[in-house]
């Protein structure tokens, strides 16, 4: 199913896959300083339950709404759960772990490496061709995430347990990528999401009463708004975007994008947080974004 962003746009005659590019960036990168915010009232694991049950609901509440399909085979329903206990609860737990001692920006610098992860599994395991132009590509944008990620841990802004927990985090992402394109669950977009948002939220329950207690939650203004944002735009509208952009370009293409998270993390932790940005820091971004041209061009049609 096209999201209606999409149907919307292709009635126009206007492409609109630049902006639901655009948008899934923007809401993605912001996620990681939102959820900095309410880390600091809500233990991770705890928030996360919360966020992913009440984002399940709504979500599978606005598939009905939308009279969507909702008839799901056996074996597509336990690959969206296996995907949502990788893409969400495994991915977003050690995420949110990490981040308790690692900056945003930081956490958003790991995690937007996974398009080279992600294209090392897809050629191993979806027959996705790695070309020459794609391997340079993702050499220059893992390079100068590197050359950025360096500069933070010098500064001593990050633990070395905390960058373990983001490093778990981004190869729960790439296996969550993976499992979603070599499957290819055969569900409605909407309904799909909600089935894997529920099966993360229902998974993290009992390690969160296991090692969090709810006495450790503070109910405060700014915590209600980060749930609120992080249930709607990162749980719901992200995530379907997110899949979307799977299904039209592929697992490859589609993570590079996230090598634009490292300047976006950056800007919102700075923005939000206050995070301090230096100038080793925007340098960086320079192979970053060539990185991210050489992975997603088009490669030239022979006649």
């Amino acid at each position: 199913m096209r999201l209606a962003l999409t149907m919307t746009g292709a009635r126009s005659g206007v492409a609109a896959e630049p902006l639901l590019i655009a948008a899934f960036c923007l809401l993605w990168s912001a996620a990681f300083a939102v959820s900095k915010i309410a880390l600091a009232d809500c233990p991770p694991l705890l928030l996360l339950s919360i966020r992913f049950l009440v984002a399940g609901a709504i979500t599978l509440a606005g598939a009905g709404m939308l009279h969507a399909n909702w008839r799901l085979a056996w074996r597509d329903g336990l690959v969206l759960a296996a995907i949502g206990m990788g893409n969400k609860a495994r991915y977003l737990g050690f995420s949110d772990s990490g981040m308790r001692t690692a900056s945003a920006g930081l956490t958003a610098l790991i995690v937007s490496t996974n398009p080279a992860l992600t294209a090392l599994l897809a050629a191993c395991f979806l027959g996705e061709r790695v070309t020459v132009r794609k391997i340079i590509g993702l050499a220059l944008g893992v390079a100068g995430v590197a050359f950025i990620v360096e500069s933070r841990v010098a500064s001593g802004a990050a633990s070395i347990p905390g960058i373990a927990l983001i490093v778990l985090a981004l190869m729960s992402l790439v296996g969550g990528t993976i499992l979603f394109k070599r499957f290819a669950p055969s569900a409605n977009l909407v309904v799909g999401n909600g089935v894997q948002t529920l099966a993360g939220g229902l998974a993290l329950i009992p390690f969160a009463f296991a090692f969090e207690s709810v006495s450790e939650i503070v109910p405060t203004w700014r915590l209600l708004a980060a749930i609120a944002y992080l249930v709607l735009c990162g749980s719901v509208v992200a995530y379907l975007l997110w899949f979307h952009l799977l299904t039209v370009f592929g697992a490859t293409a589609a993570s590079a994008y996230h090598f634009l998270m490292p300047p976006l993390g950056m800007l919102f932790g700075w923005i939000l947080l206050g995070e301090h940005v230096d100038a080793r820091d925007l340098i960086g971004v320079l192979p970053v974004a060539v990185g991210i041209y050489l992975v997603t061009r088009p490669g030239h049609k022979r006649r």
